[in-house]
């Protein structure tokens, strides 16, 4: 087939009077108001339907469907000469209008990046971005049009296995990341044929499901939502993210897909959203069993007149909305609004220019689908390194010497799959670097390399029949078939043999998903025992975590040397974690997530509000708010993570005390890198608003600067400050500030601050 490359032509072939009717593809209002204006009511029903390859219906029967005209979209469709033939079905339709292909691409697509808390860790905003735009580099060399992507869900609660996808706890972070991954997706125009158009999600609230179990509801004040929870959501659309998808949770009593307040109200009119909302997977059915609709037509009028505008793996709307629109009980107008966002986004992408832009020609296909990721391995090694978090160093016990003799112990030290994490989209396992083979890599002719499993994952046969069930091309979880104490006595005999031990600790990347919501935060008691087991022996004891999600870590704390967190790092991840254990890498990531000290803390967030009973460390005495059995405060704060360096922050001097409404204060401190060797760190800024109309944060970050020095370097930092920093959303929702004074906070993680006060006059 020839690929032709312009709409009107295609359109033509069929019917040759349109070449003359139709308005010229550059007019993209005219274009696609003149095309929504030729369709039939079954040819826009099928622009709304987002179906899934390898679902039920045969290959052969989607691209008759897409002959057809009543296909809008697919996902789960990933390489080139998958996609083809599919596209050239959909041009053979009537009017010729092309399909796109999304997917989920949350941390990379071949090559893979960190997980969300991962990069986030690193407070690295442009490698952040440049994960992004790898990413999709990558996608749109396989002809995939979309990502699902990026999640920016704030998480206070790590029960959440989503935690993982998400940059963590703090509205300000998590709201740069969005918008550097809408940027890297994008770029400046979604329909360069080396980017994707980033599907922002999910919308909305869904990290604050209650209890931290997946698909529930939430219940949260707008004042809350407006200020925590709305911001990432808002920042990404800012950035030009072309998608929206809708959340699978209930907000106050309304399914986000049946929420015509956040989808018309909030999306569209007050945050000006002209891009497509896309449905969550079979959301659209759900809505029965959520209790709002009575049957499949109720359900389909609800989420089409709310703004629900394609439909996920759902088949409510090829089967109810033809006899809705017939009867009038979803206004013609509001079919034609949802398909022109539908083909606005086609347009967007380029689609209508060029149907191939992305999936090329036959001849042109690469042999090796895999060769992308090799070209940016060094790009996943160094965003890696970045990400890792060193918790705990006592006595000095990292950097480890290359020429000593180390026992890598633990289930997750050689497991390529977990090195990936949840939602690798097509990263190959067998193409991860592990911590042992890391290690090994190291070591080679200088120290040595000892190694045993020591212990499962877990034991506990409910949780590995569960993992098995996922949907992964594998078993989840491969059992070591010895029994617990033949691998307890292997790994004792092992480390009884090395000057120190690392021990490979955490969760199988499946108990940090989607649908894997944990009561317990501690690890598994197969991988306790191993690591009293590993104590006794006496030898210095550094942890390796992996899991994505924060734990809860108080004995181990206590009793390990060192402990770094590493989550989910990727195809790199076992370079990665070995460059920082033996020194070549200087670790300098910070928590974008609190740790608590137990599952009961939960949940455990730096930007609290302000009590009238606060707890007072020192105070002795009852009625504060405290737990009586445990400290208050996390285990980890968030912005916490040490360095092999040791990095002084000097108080912060201000340009004034005094800010008018239209004024700027500066705020300078010194970073001076007192260690021996080259490294970075996060200046963080934080602003306490002493006293305001409503209950005001305890502190809120505003600002922060990842700054690289060399050893013995200073260097002075200037943030500023100005009044749109010190706005939040009042009880009656408007977004404002109030004159009075405030405190600046600058520091390296959120709790070791210096102070300095400022006020903000009235406006005259």
């Amino acid at each position: 087939m020839k690929y032709l490359r312009h709409f009107a032509l295609v359109s033509a072939l069929i019917t040759p009077s349109l070449l003359v009717a139709a308005p010229s593809l550059d007019d993209k209002s005219a274009f696609i108001a003149d095309l929504v204006g030729r369709m039939t009511l079954e040819e826009k029903v099928g622009q709304l339907r987002l179906i899934s390859i390898g679902g039920d219906m045969p290959r052969e029967r989607i691209r008759e469907e897409m002959a057809a005209g009543r296909i809008g979209a697919t996902f789960n469709s990933v390489v080139r000469p998958e996609n083809r033939p599919m596209q050239e079905a959909a041009l053979r339709s009537r009017l010729g209008i092309p399909v796109f292909f999304a997917y989920d691409i949350i941390h990379g697509h071949r090559t893979t990046f960190p997980i969300g808390l991962g990069l986030a860790s690193s407070w690295d905003i442009a490698a952040i971005e440049n994960s992004a735009r790898v990413a999709a580099f990558e996608a749109s060399a396989d002809g995939l049009d979309m990502t699902f992507a990026p999640t920016v869900d704030i998480s206070r609660d790590p029960r959440w296995g989503r935690t993982s996808e998400g940059f963590g706890e703090d509205p300000y972070l998590v709201s740069r990341i969005a918008t550097a991954m809408v940027h890297g997706f994008q770029g400046k125009d979604p329909s360069d044929p080396q980017r994707i158009m980033a599907s922002v999600k999910h919308f909305a609230l869904y990290g604050a499901v209650e209890g931290g179990r997946d698909y529930n509801v939430v219940d949260m004040s707008p004042m809350r939502m407006y200020q925590d929870y709305l911001p990432p959501y808002r920042a990404a659309i800012d950035a030009g993210a072309g998608g929206v998808m809708v959340a699978l949770n209930a907000i106050n009593g309304v399914p986000a897909s049946a929420n015509t307040w956040l989808l018309r109200d909030l999306l569209r009119r007050e945050w000006g959203f002209k891009g497509v909302a896309l449905s969550d997977h079979g959301a659209i059915t759900e809505l029965l069993r959520h209790g709002v609709a009575a049957d499949g037509r109720d359900a389909a009028r609800l989420a089409i007149t709310a703004g629900v505008g394609m439909s996920m793996a759902d088949t409510l709307y090829d089967q109810e909305l033809p006899a809705l629109v017939r009867s009038g009980a979803v206004p013609q107008s509001v079919l034609d609004e949802a398909v022109t966002h539908v083909l606005n986004t086609k347009y967007d992408l380029g689609l209508f220019h060029d149907p191939f832009r992305r999936i090329g020609r036959a001849e042109d296909d690469p042999a090796d689908v895999n060769a992308e990721s090799r070209l940016h391995r060094a790009d996943a090694r160094a965003m890696a390194r970045d990400s890792l978090v060193l918790l705990e160093n006592h006595g000095d016990t990292l950097p480890l010497s290359k020429k000593t003799t180390v026992a890598l112990i633990g289930p997750l030290a050689d497991s390529p799959v977990d090195m990936l994490g949840s939602w690798s989209a097509v990263g190959v396992a067998e193409q991860a670097v592990t911590l042992r083979k890391g290690m090994e890599t190291v070591l080679a002719g200088q120290g040595k390399l000892l190694y045993a499993v020591g212990a499962n994952v877990t034991d506990d046969a409910h949780v590995i029949n569960y993992l098995n069930q996922l949907n992964w091309d594998r078993p989840e979880v491969v059992l070591d078939k010895r029994t617990p104490q033949q691998m307890l006595e292997e790994a004792v005999r092992v480390a009884a043999q090395a000057d120190v031990i690392v021990a490979a600790v955490g969760e199988a990347r499946g108990m940090s998903h989607e649908s894997s919501s944990r009561t317990r935060l501690d690890l598994p008691d197969s991988q306790q025992a191993l690591l009293r087991a590993l104590k006794a022996t006496g030898k210095p004891l550094v942890l390796v975590l992996m899991n994505g999600r924060p734990l809860a870590l108080s004995w181990e704390k206590d009793n390990a040397d060192a402990m770094l967190e590493t989550w989910y790092s990727g195809i790199e991840g076992g370079h990665a974690i070995a460059d920082v254990l033996f020194g070549e890498h200087n670790p300098s990531g910070k928590l974008p997530i609190s740790f608590p000290r137990s599952v009961g803390q939960i949940p455990t967030y730096y930007n609290h509000l302000r009590l009238g009973r606060p707890y007072t460390p020192g105070t002795p005495g009852n009625y504060t708010s405290q737990y009586f059995e445990e400290p208050n405060g996390p285990l980890y704060p968030f912005g916490y993570g040490l360095s092999y360096s040791e990095f002084q922050l000097s108080a912060p001097k201000l340009s004034a005390e005094r800010m008018g409404p239209d004024e700027k204060i500066r705020v300078s401190v010194t970073l001076k890198n007192a260690g021996s060797r080259a490294g970075a760190s996060v200046v963080q800024l934080y602003l306490h608003d002493e006293a305001a109309s409503v209950i005001r944060p305890v502190k809120e970050l505003k600002d922060f600067r990842r700054v690289k020095l060399e050893a013995g370097e200073t260097r002075e930092l200037s943030f500023e400050i100005d009044e749109p920093m010190l706005r939040f959303y009042n009880a009656s929702l408007q977004h404002v500030s109030e004159p009075g004074a405030f405190r600046v906070q600058l520091g390296l993680d959120s709790e070791s601050v210096q102070e300095a006060r400022f006020e903000l006059l009235p406006r005259q």
